[in-house]
């Protein structure tokens, strides 16, 4: 009986507390992302034409990206262009 108390007692120290019955909120989740993602990346936020829009969408889905992903390609494309 003892083996079976200690199994139960080892693995609760081992489980992540939100498998405790405290799930992060999507908030909380949400800005545990942002805050990894800040030191290695920054945001930008535009405005552009609704065609040119429609064109990014359609690349993105060409090409299985996302729009941040896509926009980046663009950007080496251009970088190795004016090399």
């Amino acid at each position: 009986m003892s083996q079976s108390t200690n199994a139960e007692t080892s693995s609760s120290k081992t489980k992540r507390s939100y498998r405790k019955g405290h799930p992060l909120s999507v908030g909380e989740r949400k800005l545990r992302s942002v805050s990894r993602k800040k030191e290695t990346h920054k945001s930008v936020s535009i405005f552009i034409r609704n065609a040119h829009k429609d064109k990014l969408d359609e690349f993105c889905d060409e090409y299985g990206l996302t729009q941040a992903e896509m926009i980046e390609v663009l950007i080496e494309r251009e970088e190795e262009r004016r090399k």
